[in-house]
C-alpha cells in the first residue's frame, strides 16, 4: 500500500500509532501543536518504551503552520488528539484529506455525529481505542499496553464490510489488535461506559489505575455510574456489546454483570499507569471528562434518566478545571456525597 497518511496529533496515542507505522514502512506525516514535540521529532525521532519492548523511528513531522505549505494531501488521516480538539482540528485538516480519502479518530468520546457534520459521513470510519500511554518530555512516551494487549475496533457507520475498512484494521494491526464490527455506534458507546466508570472517577483522586480501583467504596460507585452510561445508551437504541477483545459468551449476561466485565477487562489493560484526565490536570490542562460522563450526564437529562453519579463526575471535574479544587485523594468522598452513596 503506497498511501499517504497523516497523524494528527503526536501526543502519548499518536506517538504511539505513527511509530508502529512508520516502523512497519508506511509513510507517515505526524502534525502537531506542541512545537518542542515537532523539534524533538525532527533531530531524533521518537522513543516509545512499553513494558516488553522499545520503539525508537524518526518520523516525518510538521507544525501545524507548515501544513498549508506542504502542499500534501492524505489518503488516511488518523485524528489522535483529546475530544476538547476534534471540532478545530477536523475543519483544519479537512482541505488536505482526499475526496475519496479516509478519516478515522483514535480517540475516547463519543463525536461521530459532530465529526460528520465536518468530513462528511462517507469518509468516516468508527474506532473504538483501548491503548494507555503517558508523554510529559517531548520525544519519549511510557507506552503502558504492549502491542498484544492494545486493542482496537473499527466499523462502517452503515456496518458494511468494505475495502477500505479492512485496509483501515490492516494498519492498526501493526499497533495492537484490530477488531471489526458492523456496530460500531453500540462499540464506541460500551467503551464509554467502561470509561464512565474509570476515567472518570479515577481522573479526579491524581491515584494510579490499580490503587483508585481499590479504595472502599470504589467499586459500588463504578457499578453505579456504569448502570447510568448503559442505560442512557439503552434511551438512544444502543446496546452494550463486546469489546476489548471478550467473545460474545464472555458478554452474555445482565447489563450489570456485562459493565463489569468491560471494566474489570479494561484495568487488567491499564494497571499500570495513570488515567488520560490525572495527566491532563498535572499538565495544567483541561481533561476531556465532558466528553465521558458529560455526555451521559447531558444525555441523561434530555431522556429523563438519573444520571447523578456521572453529573457529580462531571461538575468535580469542571472545579479542577477552573482551579476551585485540586486534584486529590480527598474527592472521593466529595463524589460518593453528591452521587448519593
Amino acid at each position: 500500500m503506497n498511501k499517504k497518511i497523516a497523524v494528527l496529533g503526536c501526543g502519548a496515542i499518536g506517538s504511539s500509532i505513527s511509530a508502529d507505522l512508520t516502523k512497519a514502512g508506511h509513510d507517515v506525516t505526524v502534525i502537531d501543536q506542541w512545537p518542542a514535540q515537532v523539534e524533538k521529532i525532527r533531530t531524533d525521532g521518537l522513543k516509545i518504551t512499553m513494558p516488553d519492548t522499545v520503539v525508537q523511528t524518526k518520523i516525518n513531522a510538521l507544525h501545524l503552520c507548515e501544513l498549508s505549505s506542504a502542499k500534501l494531501e492524505f489518503d488516511i488521516v488518523f485524528l489522535a488528539v483529546k475530544s476538547n480538539d476534534h471540532r478545530w482540528l477536523a475543519e483544519f485538516i479537512k482541505p488536505y484529506l482526499k475526496a475519496d480519502g479516509v478519516f478515522v479518530a483514535t480517540q475516547n468520546g463519543f463525536n461521530e455525529e459532530s465529526l460528520a457534520s465536518i468530513i462528511g459521513k462517507p469518509r468516516l470510519i468508527g474506532c473504538v481505542v483501548e491503548l494507555s500511554a503517558e508523554i510529559f518530555d517531548p520525544g519519549f512516551v511510557k507506552r503502558n499496553t504492549t502491542h498484544k494487549s492494545t486493542w482496537f475496533s473499527v466499523g462502517e457507520h452503515d456496518g458494511l464490510l468494505t475495502p477500505r475498512l479492512k485496509e483501515i484494521q490492516s494498519l492498526l494491526s501493526h499497533v495492537g489488535t484490530c477488531d471489526v464490527t458492523g456496530t460500531i455506534q453500540s462499540a464506541k458507546w460500551t467503551k464509554l461506559v467502561a470509561n464512565s466508570m474509570t476515567m472518570g472517577p479515577f481522573g479526579l483522586l491524581g491515584l494510579g489505575n490499580t490503587d483508585a480501583a481499590h479504595l472502599p467504596g470504589m467499586f459500588e460507585l463504578s457499578v453505579q455510574l456504569g448502570k447510568e452510561s448503559a442505560a442512557v445508551g439503552e434511551a438512544m437504541g444502543l446496546r452494550m456489546e463486546p469489546i476489548f477483545g471478550l467473545r460474545a459468551d464472555e458478554f452474555a449476561g445482565s447489563i450489570e454483570e456485562n459493565i463489569i466485565t468491560a471494566m474489570k477487562t479494561l484495568l487488567t489493560h491499564v494497571s499500570r499507569g495513570r488515567t488520560a484526565p490525572i495527566h491532563d490536570h498535572i499538565k495544567g490542562r483541561i481533561s476531556e471528562i465532558a466528553y465521558i460522563s458529560g455526555i451521559v450526564a447531558q444525555k441523561g437529562r434530555e431522556l429523563g434518566i438519573d444520571v447523578r453519579a456521572n453529573a457529580a463526575v462531571t461538575e468535580i471535574d469542571r472545579r479542577i478545571n477552573r482551579g476551585d479544587i485540586a486534584m486529590d485523594k480527598a474527592n472521593f468522598e466529595l463524589l460518593k456525597q453528591m452521587a448519593g452513596q
